[in-house]
């Protein structure tokens, strides 16, 4: 949106609209771009969320450790690695989320990388390049908002009908559809 807004306010600078064409929507390097805005923010997030250190201490005050690995400093390091881990991991299936909707209704405009795009524009079939003409009513942020609502309220019908010892839903077990 800041690129679109700067070309708005300044309509008769040459270099801000240059600059526009090359990170609006369906371009190589917005999409770049957004991809690294994900990540760097899933980090962003999770080092102000999460304190590796503190989480350690707590587990050793409490008595609680992880097997095979030392209380304290140890701790610390493992649980900083597996966060470092499960952070990339998670960062980038929400970039793929984020980007998906968009590449299936714009594709990737090759043409527009400055000197070698309309070159290597040639070498990718036209579904990748001009988008599969899907129309994709939600976006990615919108499909993990409907999908995490859908099983939050799943999870409290649940626990709703064993707190209420609803009989038919103690013999089988849960619901059908969810787990198997």
């Amino acid at each position: 949106m800041v690129p679109s807004t700067l070309a708005a306010m300044f309509p008769n600078n040459a270099y801000v609209q240059n600059i526009t064409g090359f990170v609006k929507y369906g371009e190589p390097i917005y999409y770049l771009f957004q991809i690294a805005a994900i990540v760097f923010f899933s980090y962003f997030y999770v080092s102000i969320i999460f304190n590796p250190s503190d989480l350690a201490e707590n587990m050793r005050k409490y008595g609680g450790f992880i097997p095979g690995i030392r209380p304290g400093k140890r701790t610390e390091e493992y649980i900083d690695r597996i966060l470092t881990r499960l952070t990339l991991v998670g960062s980038l299936y929400l970039a793929l989320v984020s980007v998906l909707p968009e590449f299936l209704l714009t594709g990737i405009h090759m043409r527009g990388l400055p000197v070698i795009g309309p070159r290597i524009e040639q070498f990718f079939p036209d579904w990748f390049t001009n988008g599969m003409g899907i129309n994709f009513y939600f976006g990615g942020t919108s499909l993990l908002i409907v999908v995490g609502v859908a099983m939050d309220t799943i999870q409290q019908i649940e626990s709703q009908l064993v707190m209420r010892n609803y009989e038919g839903f103690m013999k089988k077990g849960r619901i059908r559809g969810r787990r198997g």
